[in-house]
């Protein structure tokens, strides 16, 4: 089978989910391989060979962290070369996307971002995306070179598959462009311990009828209740009720996960835009006019404050 190139998303030797994702997607169309880099790739070689990967291609070098990414590029580059792939598969997020835009522009191929399906017709991959804030879903072929695609976290089931994940080092050559941005400090991110909100499976989110920062406790509480992330419409946001990286939104984070509860949101396009390839929906609001639900799988015409603590504590309950 033709080979597929799987760009690893890893912290430091902990692979990512978006990346399982894409394994599996990858095994539709030939033999995933998979390229590691930076501090901890060789660690990576388990957990990918547990998902179908057939070889494991990895380089170190400080570059990958010191560095913006370019040096990723010039890697995923080399790889290319060594295993002319029939696709090269990207995890869908902001650094995923520049990486794979300009490994296209180097290979002079054509690229489609925020796939969430792949499947072969008649010999040709072929991309479905959710366009135009997820009104319409599009099928869309790459034309010229080897396509190369970015696919949306939640797209896919994990599924294990064990492969050999033969370990080999990749031969990098650095471009002079890629030492031309260099990072120069780091913050950590003040963990919650809650899953990162666009990969989690649920995502419970609050609006303007949440009506204070203090009040996000009971939207905290059922989403700790059902080990999901939390998320905020603009309008909360925007008041100060929670932070920004956040928000759900056009203008915030897109998310699609099995189960979205949206809670006093009253589903404006912008939010909507965010979070409507969800799988199931479910929103709580006291306006039964509220537009979100002409959205929604289920809707609860009620007050919040009511519903999301009874709710919380039916889960508590069921959990034991």
């Amino acid at each position: 089978m033709a080979e597929v190139l799987i760009f690893v998303d890893h912290v430091d030797g902990a692979v990512r989910k978006p990346t399982l994702e894409l394994l599996t997607l990858a095994r539709r169309i030939g033999d995933p391989v998979a390229v590691a880099l930076g501090n901890g790739a060789a660690d990576t070689q388990a957990a990918l060979a547990e998902h179908g990967a057939v070889k494991v291609l990895t380089h170190e070098a400080a570059e990958y962290a010191d560095y913006l990414v370019v040096p990723k590029v010039d890697a995923l580059q080399a790889a290319y070369e060594a295993v002319s792939p029939a696709a090269v598969l990207v995890p869908s997020s902001a650094e995923g996307k520049e990486i794979a835009a300009r490994l296209a522009l180097r290979i002079k191929s054509g690229v489609i971002t925020d796939a969430v399906d792949l499947e072969v017709a008649d010999g040709t991959l072929v991309a479905t995306q959710s366009v135009f804030a997820a009104s319409y879903t599009t099928k869309s072929t790459v034309m010229t070179g080897t396509p190369v695609i970015t696919v949306k976290p939640n797209s896919a089931a994990v599924e294990s598959a064990p492969a050999a994940g033969a370990v080999e080092a990749l031969t990098v050559s650095f471009s002079e462009q890629a030492t031309g941005t260099k990072v120069t400090s780091r913050t950590p991110r003040e963990s919650t311990g809650r899953p990162d909100l666009t990969e989690a499976a649920i995502v419970v989110s609050g609006g303007r009828g949440v009506n204070g920062a203090d009040n996000f406790a009971i939207i905290e509480a059922l989403a700790d209740s059902l080990g999901a992330a939390v998320g905020a419409s603009r309008a909360a946001v925007d008041a100060g009720w929670y932070p920004h990286s956040n928000q759900v939104g056009q203008t915030g984070k897109s998310v699609s996960p099995q189960l979205y509860i949206a809670s006093g949101i009253s589903g404006a396009i912008q939010h909507r835009a965010g979070m409507q390839t969800s799988k199931t929906i479910v929103a709580i609001n006291k306006d039964a006019e509220a537009p979100i639900f002409d959205l929604v799988d289920y809707g609860i015409v009620g007050d919040l404050f009511d519903v999301v603590p009874a709710l919380t504590d039916e889960v508590k309950a069921r959990k034991g």
